[in-house]
């Protein structure tokens, strides 16, 4: 049975809870992990989101991805996979409120880099965060049984602000169609 894409209201409570689970998530891996951000749309103060934390964890390598997958496995996290073989592992927690979505990330990976610029961009930029506030209802009108879809159509508008941020590169460097320098 296909899940209803839920959209609700900012909570206040998103960025304390974020916090709550950060911590926890240090106390479960240590030193393996070097970073932890809230990404996704409960990260962006007044953004309607779907009721679920998105969580980055950045490890320090690739030998930390088996143990740490473990450990947040026998915490209770269900391993999703590395479904689009990006070097992120996917981990769903459903019983936690709001329910926790963590990904295992390598360091200077791609996706995590693109959530956190398009994050940082939301927040420093009110008027694009309604615009993409808008297009998330529009989109959760469209498919409400149909969460592939839903992400599917936001993409072109991440993929357009992820490019927007940007720092300007220099004529001597390529960028990839995803806006990343060939130099990195």
């Amino acid at each position: 049975m296909a899940t209803l894409v839920e959209i609700v209201p900012y909570d206040q409570n998103w960025p304390r809870l974020f916090s709550a689970a950060e911590s926890k998530l240090r106390q479960l891996l240590g030193s393996m992990a070097v970073g932890i951000d809230h990404i996704g749309s409960t990260s962006i103060p007044a953004m309607p989101a779907k009721p679920i934390l998105d969580i980055d964890i950045t490890l320090r390598g690739l030998s930390d991805v088996p143990i740490a997958s473990a450990i947040l496995t026998s915490a209770g996290y269900q391993p999703r996979g590395n479904r689009y073989h990006d070097d992120v592992w996917a981990f769903m927690k459903h019983d936690s409120v709001p329910k926790q979505r963590v990904y295992l990330c390598l360091p200077e990976n791609e996706t995590h880099m693109r959530r956190v610029i398009f994050r940082d961009y939301l927040r420093a930029h009110a008027d694009i965060a309604e615009a993409y506030s808008s297009l998330k209802m529009q989109l959760a009108r469209r498919f409400p049984y149909d969460g592939d879809r839903y992400t599917a159509e936001k993409s072109g508008f991440i993929t357009e602000i992820v490019r927007l941020a940007q720092p300007a590169v220099s004529g001597s460097e390529a960028v990839t169609s995803t806006g990343w320098s060939t130099n990195r």
